[in-house]
């Protein structure tokens, strides 16, 4: 009898259990700070649409000195060049590029041995050249999502850890205004205790379809057609998952139950927009065009986390925190608190919104904004967001400071992909989460509210 009991253990209790130990001599990265950079010589590996930003600005801020970038299309990777020569006025004078071959970043690294490694490629390049960067002595900072697999993203904690060095996913959106308004307020119990978030990606971008032999659609395409998940979960989940302090002493993430519709919009829209024999046309998007998850924390909260790609929708992250004094939302911007706002509503059965927030907003605004965000928003990218979070990699480098956000944060929010995929496959049953931290994320300090 207790051997059939066990049979019944779910699968993914046991898989998720199942922690590898670490190795000899590894380095907690929790709240690691590293040796202090007067001058971080920087390299970019990809400059399309988001690399050539990710360059363009860092080439602006003081301390740093772009010393090689590195893309498959040697127009892209002369044009970033040349624009970080000229955003620098004069100090980038070395710089060299790398193209051509599917290996040349592997030979700038290892030539041009940078400090910090800025990765923004195909999603399935992410892990290999992050965990090479670290082994070659550099800091990675690695576009959304960190890795597609648990094992990649194992792969990511083992080798930081082995190393030293950092490896933080850039989730933009944590430096969003409104984003650090809510953290601050959430901070400072302004809703009280925490219990419930929302965050989504609902973006359509059909369009990128018309990417066919170069730019995002040629390989972003292909992941609709063959995975059925929440693809790209982090842009509204990293903000909601540091008001909870998920994974940073408070809390940490547990479970995921996933489900997805049926995929429809990607099918209808190549037949619509392209030849019968075209090759978009030769593949069955079977990925639904909504999905849905919900997350369980160790804490029993629970988050819905949303991805949409292809339904003809406005565009929303949700950013919603809901407490027990009150909840703020995003898209439109809300707040409701019991009693009411302050000179704006009575009670919470109604939303304090639109210009009736400044009030409140100033109120609460994150020390951070109110040092960067006049020039953010001169500098530009996603209303500023951009320009503050790469402004903060090179401070905490040049400072000797922890990052905002840790490499096992990049790692939780990255995994709602891949478990989210294996519970839709499963009708909906929960997976548990890894927990990366192999338990240290008790003793993770909370992130600060700097200035």
């Amino acid at each position: 009898m207790a051997g059939a009991g066990l049979s019944l253990v779910p699968a993914f209790t046991r898989a998720a259990n199942s922690i590898p130990p670490s190795a000899p001599g590894a380095v907690y990265m929790g709240d690691f700070a590293a040796a202090k950079l007067e001058t971080v010589k920087c390299a970019f590996i990809g400059v399309g649409a988001r690399g050539s930003g990710h360059a363009a600005q860092i080439a602006q801020i003081e301390g740093t000195d772009i010393v090689a970038i590195c893309d498959l299309y040697e127009d892209l990777a002369k044009k970033s060049a040349d624009r970080c020569k000229e955003n620098g006025g004069g100090r980038h004078k070395n710089l060299k590029t790398y193209t051509g071959g599917e290996d040349d970043w592997k030979k700038m690294l290892k030539k041009e041995k940078p400090d910090a490694v800025f990765i923004a490629t195909p999603w399935k390049d992410h892990a290999p050249m992050a965990i090479e960067a670290m082994n070659q002595g550099a800091h990675a900072f690695v576009e959304v999502p960190l890795a597609l697999t648990i094992q990649e993203m194992w792969d990511i904690v083992d080798t930081s850890e082995k190393t030293g060095k950092h490896c933080m996913m850039m989730e933009n959106v944590n430096y969003g205004r409104e984003e650090l308004i809510y953290l601050n307020m959430c901070r400072q119990g302004v809703i009280g205790e925490l219990l419930h978030g929302e965050a989504a990606y609902i973006h359509e971008l059909r369009g990128q379809m018309n990417e066919v032999e170069r730019g995002t659609g040629s390989w972003r395409t292909y992941h609709y057609a063959k995975r059925n998940g929440n693809l790209y979960p982090t842009h509204g989940l990293g903000p909601v998952a540091q008001y909870m302090n998920l994974a940073r002493g408070e809390d940490n993430f547990k479970f995921v139950n996933s489900f997805s519709s049926p995929g429809m919009g990607r099918n209808l829209y190549a037949k619509k927009n392209f030849d019968a024999d075209h090759k978009w046309n030769a593949l069955d998007f079977k990925g639904g065009d909504i999905n849905t998850s919900i997350i369980k924390t160790a804490m029993g909260r629970t988050i819905m986390v949303q991805w949409d790609e292809t339904s003809p929708r406005p565009y929303t992250r949700l950013n919603l925190i809901q407490g027990t004094k009150g909840t703020l939302a995003g898209f439109p911007n809300r707040v409701a608190i019991e009693g009411g706002v302050e000179g704006v509503t009575d009670s919470h059965h109604e939303w304090a919104e639109g210009d009736k927030l400044e009030a409140i907003f100033e109120k609460y605004e994150h020390p951070l904004y109110k040092r960067l965000g006049a020039l953010a928003k001169k500098m530009g990218g996603h209303g500023g967001m951009d320009f503050i979070m790469r402004y903060r990699i090179i401070e905490c480098l040049r400072k000797g400071e922890p990052l905002d956000q840790n490499v096992y944060e990049g790692c939780f929010w990255s995994a709602v992909g891949p478990l989210s995929e294996k519970s839709v496959a499963q009708n909906g049953a929960p997976q548990e989460f890894p927990d990366f931290t192999r338990g240290k994320w008790q003793s993770t300090k909370a992130l600060d509210i700097i200035g």
